[in-house]
Parts: structure tokens; C-alpha cells; sequence
């Protein structure tokens, strides 16, 4: 198997360990052990404005943290993402990292002729998105909807990227060993890179 180069975001907003930290270190750690180079970004720890406050209309500056994560993203051939379900969404804070970093020319370009075209701009790339939720999968289903469609199809997808999504379920109800179950599948696919 051949190596790869792996972007790992944790998009849970606390800097105190959670359930997503523990499984992006688990991830990590089987990615290491199988030789693949990792850069790793934890959304807490980032300094951003995570306000789009003119959507494409004007452009807004980078700050320097988001710069790296775009250099981070382009230098990757596969993203690791885990985040908790948040009323059936992103949590906001990384919501805002995908407004103010997921741009046209970088992410994307508009045709101007045909604006229902688009060039991809990280096709290619492959990704591997991990959800966490307290919620029941049926019930969460039937009252939201898909969790997955935004980061699958609107966020990442719509860039090119070839993404894999697993949700983790009830996860507060959950005893520890179904969590060391978890972070050992989480090892594998880090040393496969899936």
C-alpha cells in the first residue's frame, strides 16, 4: 500500500478532550504507525472571524490560521473530518471555517457563461467524515432528515471530493466499551487511509 498525505480536522468546537478528539488521535495514531504523513488542525485552537460578512461580493482576508488549513487541505490527498451533530448540523464554528475557507479558487470556480457549471477544484481528493451524535438514527432520520447531505454532497462534494461518511449514534447513552470498539475501528482505517 502506498502512503498518503492526510489532513485531519476536528471540528468539535471544545479544546478540552472529547469523544471527536479521541477519535481523530485514534485515527491518527494507525495513520502514523503505516507510514502515512499527517497534518492535524483542531477547530478550537484556530483565530478566525468565522462570519462570510459579504458572501462573495468582496473578498475577505484570510487570517493566517485559515491560509495554513487551505495549504493543509491542498497539500492532502485524503481529509479525515470528525464533528458532533448539532441540531442536525455542523456545529456553527466549523460551519464558519468552511464559509471563510471553502472559496472560489480554492474549493471551487464559477463559469461565468453557465453558472449552474462549476469546475471542481479538489477532485481527486478523498475524504472520510465521522459524526457524532446523542440522537437515534430512525427517529433523527425522520425528523431532520440526512445529517450527512451537507458535509457529503453540498460542502465537500461540491468541491470535487469523494466522501465516505459514518455516523456514530446515542453515543451519551453508550458504555465505554463501545467507544474502545470505535477508536479501534478508527485506528484501522487511519493505517488504511479510508
Amino acid at each position: 500500500m502506498s502512503t498518503k498525505k492526510i489532513y485531519i480536522l476536528v471540528g468539535h468546537p471544545d479544546k478540552h478532550p472529547t469523544l471527536n478528539s479521541a477519535l481523530a488521535d485514534a485515527y491518527e495514531k494507525g495513520a502514523r504507525e503505516a507510514g502515512h504523513e499527517v497534518r492535524r488542525t483542531h477547530i478550537a485552537d484556530l483565530s478566525f472571524d468565522p462570519v462570510l460578512h459579504h458572501g462573495y461580493r468582496e473578498v475577505q482576508e484570510l487570517e493566517l490560521d485559515l491560509k495554513k488549513a487551505q495549504e493543509d487541505m491542498r497539500w492532502a490527498d485524503h481529509y479525515f473530518l470528525v464533528y458532533p451533530n448539532w441540531w442536525a448540523g455542523l456545529p456553527a464554528l466549523l460551519k464558519g471555517f468552511f464559509d471563510r475557507v471553502w472559496l472560489p479558487g480554492f474549493a471551487f470556480h464559477f463559469n461565468d457563461k453557465y453558472p449552474f457549471l462549476w469546475k471542481k477544484l479538489l477532485k481527486g481528493k478523498t475524504a472520510r467524515v465521522v459524526i457524532t451524535t446523542d440522537g437515534a438514527p430512525l427517529l433523527s432520520r425522520i425528523l431532520f432528515g440526512d445529517n450527512m447531505n451537507e458535509i457529503k454532497k453540498a460542502i465537500l462534494g461540491f468541491a470535487g471530493v469523494r466522501t465516505s461518511v459514518t455516523s456514530i449514534w446515542t453515543v451519551k447513552f453508550r458504555k465505554e466499551s463501545y467507544c474502545k470498539r470505535w477508536f479501534c475501528i478508527m485506528e484501522q482505517w487511519g493505517r488504511s487511509a479510508y
